[in-house]
């Protein structure tokens, strides 16, 4: 399994348009993808903006690649997004998984 780390930052008038945006349209389409499993998404203050994490979960490098490419490095943000974030990760960052929860609840 592989985890697909990126991160980003808005102004907290548009966090909860993008936190919407994320949950309700983005990350549903994602999760449609081939060998995709699913997200964590974080979100916390900072300073004066608000930071987004979401780490991804894919069965492996080859489903990262079928959905975003050769150059899987690159992140990949809908226009949609990018007028609500004030800067993002260029790249995604993978690691492969090692350990998660045997129990997740929310």
């Amino acid at each position: 399994m592989i985890s697909r780390l990126w991160k980003a930052l808005c102004a907290p008038s548009n966090a909860d348009a993008y936190e919407r945006l994320l949950l309700g349209e983005v990350l549903p389409q994602l999760d449609q993808a081939e060998g995709c499993m699913g997200a964590y998404v974080l979100r916390r203050e900072v300073a004066n903006e608000v930071e987004f994490v979401v780490v991804h979960l894919f069965e492996s490098l080859d489903a990262i690649k079928a959905f975003a490419g050769d150059d899987y490095e690159t992140a990949v943000v809908p226009s949609s997004a990018r007028r609500l974030l004030a800067s993002f990760d260029q790249t995604a960052t993978h690691f492969d998984v090692r350990a998660m929860p045997r129990r997740v609840d929310m």
